[in-house]
């Protein structure tokens, strides 16, 4: 099992800037247990916050300038906080986040940092989110707002959706916000309720990487989330968090075959989704694994966002004993599943599911044993 720490971002910061930082920040990324494309259509989703995080090292200044050094790619960056203007690359995501910031009436001030991260990109694992509320977190230091974790989300989500031209749902940055360590959390993207749900004793998590990449922006998730908002426009309702089962199946007529499909996936994941968190609760591990069985096949077959990769990765997990269920995370196409384990057999189990996917796959996969980790704060 791998996992190495991000860079030692303090040190690199006195390197760079000549002095010590003010502050050390962090911000994790998430891994989803289930509850796919059900954010964005108003549903429930069941993520946890993972100890795997961007931790960026932050000074503040007493202008508007932010000039910050990314330690993963040798590369930095500068812009003014009140002209960012639109470019290419990683500090997309800090200008986006300054801009948010400011169209939500924030005065913000600038600041120096460096960062690292081990979050894998494009992995399904919200590397984008941690380095988005890592940011929130960096300019909370300069500039001293009040921390909301579920307005920062949704000014963060608003970054990623219109800065960075990516419609994602709100999962991700309020798990990287909210998380609390030992527990998943249970959120209602209507309300933005967020109810913590224990780990079943005797449980792990492993996240499976299958060591494919995609990128959201210009991929078939907008197309995605276009076909949700068409269904719920032919049946009337404002989302298709609305929608039972027994509607869906009275109304069906008016839907295509195939948006029939993406709708059948939402509704059946909404349930799985509370049914998920009723087991956690009840300290039922093996019904949370048979959830996350469906929800891959579900995916699968009627959202049609899992790869070859990802389906080989998701069987060779099952197929080991110890393996209580598993599924693709995150967005899918390609990227991460996820595999709830026992506890005793996690190490066993990951060994497995490598030798097996290399032999499947003829790729490197990367598989991390993941704890449940608070959301994002000061180191």
């Amino acid at each position: 099992m791998t996992g190495a720490e991000p860079a030692d971002v303090a040190a690199a910061f006195r390197e760079r800037f000549g002095a010590p930082a003010q502050a050390v920040v962090r911000a994790p990324g998430r891994v989803n247990l289930i509850g796919e494309h059900t954010d964005y259509n108003e549903g429930f989703v069941l993520p946890m916050a993972i100890d795997r995080e961007v931790r960026m090292a932050v000074r503040p200044r007493t202008d508007g300038r932010v000039v910050v050094r990314a330690l993963d790619v040798g590369e930095e960056a500068e812009f003014e906080v009140d002209a960012p203007t639109k470019g290419r690359g990683w500090s997309e995501y800090l200008k986006g986040v300054a801009w948010s910031l400011a169209w939500a009436g924030i005065e913000l001030r600038g600041f120096e940092a460096a960062f690292s991260g081990n979050v894998p990109r494009g992995s399904g694992l919200s590397s984008s989110a941690a380095l988005e509320l890592a940011v929130a977190r960096a300019f909370h230091v300069s500039s001293s707002f009040e921390w909301e974790p579920e307005r920062i989300a949704r000014i963060c989500q608003r970054a990623e959706n219109e800065w960075l031209g990516v419609r994602s749902g709100i999962m991700d940055q309020l798990a990287s916000a909210a998380g609390q360590e030992g527990h998943a959390l249970l959120i209602d993207c209507r309300s933005l309720a967020v109810d913590p749900v224990p780990l079943p004793s005797g449980s792990a998590v492993l996240v499976l990487d299958t060591s494919t990449r995609r990128a959201l922006v210009g991929s078939d998730y907008n197309e995605r989330r276009e076909q949700c908002e068409e269904a719920a426009r032919r049946l009337s309702v404002a989302s298709l968090r609305e929608l039972t089962r027994e509607r869906l199946e009275a109304q069906a007529h008016l839907l295509t075959p195939l948006l029939l499909r993406r709708v059948r996936h939402v509704v059946a994941e909404n349930d799985r989704t509370l049914a998920a968190a009723a087991a956690m609760r009840a300290g039922d591990a093996s019904r949370l694994g048979e959830l996350m069985n469906e929800s891959h096949i579900s995916l699968r077959d009627d959202f049609e966002v899992s790869s070859k990769a990802l389906d080989a990765m998701v069987s060779c997990a099952r197929s080991q004993p110890g393996c209580l269920g598993a599924r693709l995370t995150g967005a899918g196409f390609a990227g991460c599943a996820v595999a709830l384990v026992t506890a005793e057999a996690a190490s066993a189990v990951a060994a497995a599911v490598g030798d097996c996917y290399r032999t499947a796959s003829g790729r490197e996969p990367q598989i991390y044993l993941c704890r449940a980790a608070a959301g994002a704060g000061l180191i």
